[in-house]
């Protein structure tokens, strides 16, 4: 009988353990559940710059020019020597012959008024790595129509490109997320709380422009250029 008593007792106190464990880790688990719930409610988004300034890497010039007579040997002949001038030229400013590439030749022929008539369009790229040269040998360009290089109409065009995009992203993410954190440190200094953990982040698109003029231009039109990119992050705010 005893020992029946004795068992009772020891389930009882065992149930009411058990039960006062449940009661206290209840009441942990809501009042956590509440806390992470009120932590939710919390936050601030901001977004973050970075910007970085960047030299091209590569220029591609076109250069187009246009022949133009009555006889085809001679307009061929006078389209030969347009392509032998400006190889000439960029031999100048330090190209070789493996640096210019023919982009496109195209020969147009009708007939005025019983005279034949003849066209012929070229166009030559230049592609190279070697910045300043091709900057130079572009704004010379006047030399070959001393020369008698007849330039298609809107004359030679060059385009400057970074092409070392994917090296800068992950740094610049880095910078324009530290960017946001810290108008979010302050957002939250004036409202006397303080910054938690990323609740959600967005990366804007990458953009390069030129750094020339004051408010820029196209990234082609200048070696000097301007990367900037624009993320939105999502901060908790801590009591």
């Amino acid at each position: 009988m005893a020992a029946d008593t004795t068992n009772r007792n020891s389930s009882l106190i065992i149930a009411a353990v058990v039960l006062a464990i449940g009661v206290i880790l209840g009441g942990y688990l809501l009042g956590d559940g509440l806390k992470r719930a009120k932590l939710a409610d919390r936050a601030v988004m901001m977004r973050g710059l970075a910007e970085r300034d960047v030299t091209a890497d590569l220029a591609t010039w076109t250069i187009r020019t246009l022949s133009t007579g009555s006889n085809f040997d001679a307009v061929q002949a006078d389209a030969a020597q347009d392509a032998g001038v400006i190889r000439a030229y960029l031999g100048e400013h330090g190209f070789g012959a493996a640096d210019l590439q023919p982009a496109g030749i195209s020969v147009n022929q009708w007939n005025n008024n019983g005279v034949d008539q003849i066209q012929v369009r070229q166009q030559f790229r230049l592609r190279t790595t070697k910045i300043a040269e091709a900057k130079a040998a572009h704004a010379g360009q006047a030399a070959l129509l001393a020369r008698g290089v007849a330039l298609e109409d809107g004359g030679p065009s060059i385009a400057y490109s970074f092409t070392k995009l994917n090296a800068v992203k992950p740094a610049m993410i880095a910078e324009a997320t530290k960017d946001a954190r810290k108008g979010a440190e302050q957002f939250a200094k004036d409202s006397g709380a303080s910054v938690g953990g990323i609740r959600s982040a967005s990366q804007g698109y990458f953009s390069i422009q030129s750094r020339d003029g004051d408010t820029g231009g196209p990234a082609e039109s200048s070696p000097e250029q301007k990367v900037r990119v624009v993320t939105t992050v999502e901060f908790y705010l801590n009591d």
